[in-house]
């Protein structure tokens, strides 16, 4: 049995297929999947499982060179703002949602959970840990 605290099977593969550059977006319940890009839906019920929830177990198995997030985050979720920045991670971009949904279209897989919090979207761009 692994040790790290990730134990999905999807998510282990798809962090462990990443090369450096490619991107993977965890979005919430209702961020629309482009077609041809893989999801894997985690989305069980309202809320469940919760965006930072979601963030925070893929971080512990992913390098991240930098993130993405819509510029309507701050402004409309702010809470959930604060607790994304809190993460330390490095080299945050924004852009407006519109443009976000289409850099979605590029990812590997796009990750759905049960979030229900507007804007609760991130792209993580895979960095190299060397």
């Amino acid at each position: 049995m692994k040790k790290s605290p990730l134990l999905n099977i999807a998510l282990s593969q798809l962090i462990a297929s990443l090369g450096h550059g490619e991107s993977i977006v965890i979005g919430d319940a209702g961020l629309p999947v482009p077609p041809g890009v893989p999801l894997i839906d985690l989305a069980l019920t309202r809320g469940v499982p919760g965006f930072m929830d979601t963030l925070q177990t893929i971080m512990t198995e992913m390098q991240v060179e930098h993130h993405v997030l819509a510029d309507e985050l701050p402004l409309h979720s702010p809470q959930l703002a604060q607790q994304i920045e809190a993460l330390g991670l490095v080299d945050k971009r924004t852009l407006p949602h519109a443009d976000f949904k289409r850099m979605t279209h590029s990812a590997k897989a796009v990750i759905r959970t049960g979030e229900f919090t507007p804007y609760a979207n991130i792209i993580l761009v895979a960095g190299v840990v060397f």
